[in-house]
């Protein structure tokens, strides 16, 4: 049996591979691609995860796609209505048609001598193997493991009687009217849980180890409705989009910069919508500055709606173990609970778990600079899709397969067949790609990819410098190494 090809394989049939198709056949019409996406559906994170209330974090004028304008009303969007703008937009623009559902990959050699990356991966319910090839390998296929979340070790969780849930696995079935809920966390899947949660059971109680900074924003956006009343669809949507990036980039800044007089605006935010006398110090102070960890948003303050009708509280304390019946803290507190939703985070992994092999050579994801935040240094013709960690993730996913599509076509133009960025200092200071220190960030960050403290290998929180950067500067640079393959060998395309 012939080995399929395709210029260029996507992996991941997600908001950033779905993305990335539309781009590949607009900007690159001559190249064949295919999308390989290791379930059975479209949509990635918003098809995975099915907890209750799960919605966006950031506004959907910028975690919409740049060529297909969200329209909705509600900028903070429920997590159904965006796998149905993903899905919409893979049918209409014909991307559906380049996927191969089932096909999850487990590895990738490249050739020098053939220019091309060899693929491994298991096909179907039987785990077939099969393998294509391509000149380009393009992951969007995120960066978190889609088997199973982060669970620390509870002591005692063997003895728990009721229910214990992560939201990466939530059950469709799952009754929680009239129960009493534990939700251990305190990132965005906690603070969307807790409201949701709330409205049908006993009781929901947040129990978090230590705080985070939280802040309130309507779930519509006044501005952008009134500008899409009085401006033609794209222009609106240009208008919004441009005031979104740039009150994002602002609010960004100024937690960077004047740390403490944006704690006070968001504590500012926290007491108006809690009771007088409320303890926000405990429960709403954290120790570090805005932006060291991710932000979290609640819409128009449902979570603090929801302490304010004491259908929720906030415990603030370690776990020292669980019991028959619920959970002891450290300071002895006894939570009784039906149900415990572990919102303890994610299990970070870099590329997708893919190994990779460049000439016999295995390469390691944490042995590598990240090159504009999307190739990694010595291998070739691969490009690695990472989104913003202090904006919406679709931002940079959009530009980032711009610049996939400009350094094909310039590998075209001037009849090259590889490009591999080399670091030429080896002694170049390492920082860390994902640069929060959040724990389930700090548990991996040694296997993703580093950056330095420069361009290129440099990754920007600043969607203006990356436009400039990726759209408009040439694709040409010294730590851009092009080449011909030394034995050209043809291969068949597939449509």
């Amino acid at each position: 049996m012939s080995i399929k090809h395709f210029d260029v394989l996507v992996v991941g049939a997600g908001l950033s591979g779905i993305g990335a198709g539309y781009h590949l056949q607009t900007r690159c019409p001559n190249r064949s691609y295919a999308i390989l996406e290791s379930r059975d559906e479209i949509g990635g994170t918003w098809d995975l995860f099915r907890y209750p209330g799960i919605r966006s974090d950031s506004d959907m004028f910028t975690l919409g796609y740049s060529f297909r304008p969200w329209t909705a009303d509600k900028s903070i969007a429920d997590g159904a209505d965006i796998l149905e703008y993903v899905r919409d937009t893979a049918r209409e623009f014909g991307i559906d048609k380049h996927i191969r559902f089932g096909h999850r990959v487990l590895s990738s050699f490249w050739s020098s001598k053939e220019a091309c990356w060899t693929v491994e991966m298991e096909v179907g319910a039987e785990r077939q193997r099969v393998s294509y090839t391509c000149n380009f390998l393009y992951l969007c296929s995120g960066y978190y493991s889609y088997k199973s979340g982060y669970l620390p070790e509870f002591p005692g969780i063997e003895n728990y009687q009721g229910q214990v849930v992560h939201p990466q696995n939530w059950p469709e079935d799952l009754d929680y009217s009239d129960k009493r809920v534990v939700v251990i966390g305190s990132g965005a899947t906690a603070v969307t849980l807790v409201p949701t949660l709330a409205q049908k059971a006993k009781h929901v109680t947040m129990l978090q180890r230590s705080p985070t900074y939280i802040m309130s924003l309507p779930d519509d956006d006044k501005i952008a409705n009134s500008l899409r009343k009085w401006l033609p669809g794209k222009l609106a949507h240009k208008a919004i989009r441009g005031k979104n990036v740039l009150l994002s980039m602002a609010i960004y800044r100024l937690c960077r910069h004047r740390p403490e007089f944006a704690k006070r605006l968001i504590r500012k935010g926290i007491e108006k919508r809690l009771p007088q006398g409320y303890a926000i110090d405990t429960h709403f102070k954290p120790t570090y500055n805005p932006w060291d960890q991710r932000m979290c948003l609640v819409p128009n303050g449902d979570l603090f709606r929801a302490i304010r009708k004491e259908q929720a509280s906030v415990v603030t304390d370690r776990i020292a173990r669980f019991t028959e019946h619920g959970i002891t803290t450290e300071s002895g507190e006894e939570l009784q609970a039906d149900i415990v939703v572990t919102a303890t985070g994610l299990k970070l992994v870099p590329c997708g778990g893919i190994q990779f092999e460049v000439d016999g050579q295995r390469i390691e994801a944490g042995d590598t600079f990240s090159y504009k935040g999307l190739m990694m240094s010595g291998m070739p013709n691969a490009a690695i899709c990472v989104g913003y960690t202090h904006a919406s993730w679709t931002l940079r996913a959009d530009l980032s397969s711009l610049f996939v599509c400009r350094l094909l076509n310039y590998l075209d133009d001037n009849d090259y067949d590889q490009c591999t960025p080399r670091v030429e200092d080896p002694t170049m200071q390492q920082q860390p790609l994902l640069d929060l220190n959040s724990g389930y960030i700090l548990r991996a960050v040694d296997q993703f990819p580093k950056q330095g403290p420069q361009a290129p290998w440099q990754q920007n929180q600043n969607y203006l410098r990356d436009l400039m950067d990726m759209k408009f500067a040439a694709v040409e640079n010294k730590a851009l190494v092009f080449s011909r393959r030394a034995d050209p060998a043809p291969l068949q395309r597939s449509a």
